[in-house]
């Protein structure tokens, strides 16, 4: 079996190459920004927008279409004028916003002790200190 460049199989890599896509699409700052704000029902564009500070009315657009081609958000849009648009979570993004949730409530319980953790390293770095590598 042939191997890659990092001694993984060949067939071993081109299975992992997607999951790695789509980790890095769920786990990319907006898209779990989106996830977390679509989890309580319906949402719309202009609510998204409020509720994600920093995003750009593009970078919304082309998460949500990721997100939708991923088959994580159903985009609904309704006939009016002007026309409705809601995104909603998929079932599979529900099961992914549990994981979410947990990580989310792992960084909040730990935020404290990570960032006493840096202070402690970038000191002991500032020393030159050999014990940080």
């Amino acid at each position: 079996m042939p191997h890659s460049h990092t001694g993984v199989p060949g067939a071993v890599m081109d299975e992992a190459c997607p999951v790695t896509e789509v980790l890095d699409h769920v786990s990319g700052k907006w898209s779990i920004g989106i996830l977390i704000a679509a989890a309580h029902g319906p949402v719309r564009f202009t609510e998204l927008e409020r509720t994600i500070n920093g995003i750009s009315r593009r970078m919304l657009t082309l998460n949500l279409r990721r997100l939708e081609r991923d088959g994580l958000l159903v985009r609904t849009v309704y006939p009016t004028v002007p026309p409705k648009v809601e995104y909603s979570l998929t079932l599979m993004a529900r099961e992914l916003y549990a994981s979410l949730t947990g990580l989310v409530g792992w960084a909040e319980r730990h935020r404290s002790a990570v960032s006493q953790a840096r202070v402690a390293y970038d000191a002991a770095a500032e020393q030159g200190s050999d014990a940080v590598w």
